[in-house]
């Protein structure tokens, strides 16, 4: 690995360059990267459209959120829409996140995401195979999904139409053998199509956080099961008040309670445990 005042750069064959990137398609020759290449080892892909919905920024963030909270790296592509959810979720959650661009490491795209990769570059790593200075082209990104892909023990794909570029990623996930999720979106809304279709062509659901944790151990990548983990008391309890009183939605209930839709999660899976709360077909929780 070479460094310099800018950032670092890897070679293939180097000591640092990621091993999971060696079964991908056309291996980098060159990573060029910022902020800490200690990253470079297998995560999970979080990855959606760019004209996201609600339901898709919600999920990116809270799989993603659970994920980094648990020191799973979280990978994806620094896009507007799901992509910057997963990353800004990572970063809320103190956790790890790559962001693969298809332009040079040190290049903003789009350009309003200066704040963000900022934050990524100084708390987890933006790379690219593409040196300093370049550029964003369009047939830049289908080369750089492959990365994304080779770097993730799994892809998880909270939204995506079809057609997709999404699909890209995916598919690049299934030539280096690695596993596609995917969340189960409304049949009436052409944008969660695409993720609809992987889960015919038999993507993993992933439908709460629990379906997350048990993929994770499956793979290697988490221990954690969000049982196990305790919940503070005082928060919980206005939980269970709030959702007897008005069934809601995860996100609703974060925002009435003041507090991050993954703590959310993770106690609603508590007092769904207990027995306390049930989940509705509309996707609210509420009592039994």
């Amino acid at each position: 690995m070479t460094t310099s005042s800018d950032g670092w750069r890897i070679d293939r064959g180097d000591d640092g360059y990621p091993e999971c990137l060696e079964c991908t398609l056309q291996p980098p020759a060159v990573l060029w990267g910022m902020g800490d290449p200690g990253l470079l080892r297998p995560g999970l892909a979080v990855i959606g459209a760019r004209r996201a919905t609600p339901y898709g920024l919600t999920c990116a963030r809270m799989f993603a959120g659970w994920a980094a909270e648990h020191g799973v790296v979280v990978i994806s592509g620094g896009a507007i829409g799901c992509d910057r959810a997963a990353h800004e979720a990572a970063l809320e959650a103190d956790g790890p996140t790559i962001a693969v661009l298809g332009c040079g490491p040190d290049v903003d795209y789009p350009r309003d995401s200066d704040g963000l990769m900022r934050r990524v570059r100084e708390k987890g790593a933006v790379i690219a195979e593409l040196p300093w200075g370049t550029g964003p082209r369009s047939y830049h990104f289908p080369r750089r999904n492959r990365l994304i892909a080779g770097l993730a023990m799994a892809v998880l794909v909270v939204e995506a139409a079809l057609p997709s570029g999404t699909f890209s990623t995916a598919d690049h996930a299934i030539d280096a053998n690695r596993e596609v999720w995917a969340v189960p979106g409304s049949v009436l809304y052409a944008g969660c199509r695409g993720s609809n279709t992987l889960l015919t062509q038999g993507a993993v659901p992933i439908c709460d956080v629990t379906d997350l944790a048990t993929a994770l151990e499956r793979v290697g990548l988490c221990r954690d099961k969000p049982g196990e983990l305790a919940a503070p008391p005082r928060v919980i309890d206005r939980l269970a008040a709030a959702l007897l009183a008005d069934p809601m939605r995860p996100d609703d209930a974060a925002f009435a309670l003041r507090t991050d839709i993954v703590t959310i999660i993770r106690q609603i899976t508590l007092l769904e445990q207990e027995g306390v709360v049930r989940r509705y077909p509309d996707g609210r929780y509420g009592a039994l």
